[in-house]
C-alpha cells in the first residue's frame, strides 16, 4: 500500500477573466475541505466516511454548485442530485430529483447503507429521507441571490447557462444560436458547471468516490446529469475511485469514472495514463474533468477545459490547491 490519498474538486470548465477575489475563495475552501479529510485520514476514517464528510462540507457552502447555492431549474427551483460508491465491495447509493434534503450526498449514503436498492429519485427518494430522519429544510433554503440572477440571465439568452456563475463573453444576452458550444446538438453557453465531488483511498488501500450537483442553470424540470450515475459521473472499484465534472451529457455518453478503473483493469494502466487515456480518448468533443485516487495511493487531476478548480493531498506530505492548468 502506498499509504492514504485525497482529492476534491469544485468543477471543469473556469471563465479566464474569473476575479481574483473569487479565485481566492475558491483555494480557501478546497483548502478548508482538504484539511478535514486529512485530519479524518490520520484518525483512520474509512474512505467511504471521509467522501460523505468532505461533501457534506462542500454541500453547506454556497460557493460551488451543490446543496446551498445550488443552480436553479427552468422554474426557479433546486433539483439536487448526488451519488457515492465504496470500491471495496462495488456497494452505491445515488439519488436525484432531491428538493428539501440539506446535504444530498448523505441521502446517497442511506441509499446504500439503509435500503435494498442503489438509486431513489424525486418523491421516493424524499420519502425515504423523511423515514430516516435526515434534516430536512425548505427548498427556498438553497436559492442564492447569485442564482436568481443568473437565472434571469439564462431565461434572457434563452438558454442553459453552462456555467451559471459567471457570463461568457458574445454568449451571455445573445440569441442562443451565437453561442458556438452545443450540448445533445442544442445551443449553450460555455464553461462547465461547478459540480463538487471528493475521492479517496485509505490506509488500508480502500477507495470510495461521491459526486454533488445542483445540475445547470434554467436546465428542464426532471433532467438528471452525470453526477448520480454510477459509472458516469462517480464510481469506485478495488482499483480506484474516480468523480468526474463537466459536461454531464458528454460524461454519460462516455462512462467515463467507470473508463479509469476499466482500462487500469483490463489494459494494465496506472493511474496516470489511465486518466490521460480517457480524457484524450472518451470525451469526444466534450468538456469534462475529474479526479482519481487509486489502491497504491496515487491521486491524479485530469481535465480538458481550460481549468478545473482542484485540491489533493498525500500521507507522504504532498498537498496542492490549484484551479488552471
Amino acid at each position: 500500500m502506498g499509504g492514504w490519498a485525497i482529492a476534491v474538486h469544485g468543477g471543469a470548465g473556469i471563465d479566464p477573466n474569473l476575479p481574483a477575489e473569487r479565485q481566492e475563495e475558491a483555494k480557501q475552501l478546497l483548502t478548508r475541505c482538504l484539511n478535514l479529510g486529512i485530519v479524518a485520514l490520520r484518525s483512520n476514517i474509512s474512505a467511504i466516511d471521509v467522501v460523505e464528510l468532505v461533501i457534506r462540507e462542500l454541500e453547506t457552502d454556497p460557493l460551488f454548485n451543490s446543496g446551498r447555492g445550488s443552480a436553479l431549474t427552468e422554474k426557479g427551483t433546486v433539483e439536487m442530485e448526488a451519488s457515492i460508491m465504496d470500491g471495496t465491495k462495488r456497494r452505491c447509493g445515488a439519488v436525484s430529483g432531491i428538493t428539501t434534503v440539506k446535504n444530498p450526498i448523505s441521502l446517497a449514503r442511506l441509499v446504500m447503507d439503509k435500503s435494498p436498492h442503489s438509486y431513489l429519485a424525486f418523491s421516493g427518494a424524499e420519502d425515504f429521507a423523511r423515514k430516516q430522519g435526515v434534516e430536512i429544510v425548505d427548498n427556498d433554503y438553497f436559492v442564492t441571490d447569485d442564482n436568481v440572477g443568473m437565472l434571469k440571465l439564462a431565461k434572457e439568452a434563452n438558454s442553459i447557462l453552462f456555467d451559471y456563475r459567471i457570463p461568457p463573453m458574445g454568449c451571455a444576452g445573445a440569441a442562443a444560436t451565437d453561442c458556438p458550444l452545443q450540448m445533445n446538438g442544442l445551443p449553450i453557453s460555455i464553461y462547465a458547471p461547478e459540480t463538487v465531488g471528493c475521492v479517496v483511498v485509505d490506509g488500508e488501500g480502500r477507495c470510495a468516490a461521491g459526486t454533488s450537483t445542483g445540475g445547470l442553470m434554467n436546465k428542464m424540470m426532471g433532467r438528471i446529469g452525470d453526477s448520480p450515475l454510477i459509472g458516469a459521473g462517480t464510481y469506485a472499484s478495488e482499483f480506484c475511485g474516480v468523480s468526474c465534472t463537466g459536461e454531464g451529457e458528454a460524461i454519460i455518453r462516455a462512462t467515463l469514472a467507470r473508463d479509469v478503473s476499466a482500462v487500469m483493469e483490463y489494459k494494465g494502466l496506472n493511474l496516470q495514463e489511465a486518466v490521460d487515456y480517457v480524457i484524450k480518448h472518451r470525451l469526444d468533443e466534450g468538456f469534462a474533468g475529474l479526479i482519481a485516487v487509486s489502491n497504491k495511493g496515487e491521486v491524479v487531476c485530469g481535465f480538458n477545459s481550460n481549468g478545473m478548480f482542484r485540491g489533493c493531498a498525500t500521507e507522504d506530505g504532498f498537498m496542492e490547491v490549484a484551479i488552471w492548468e
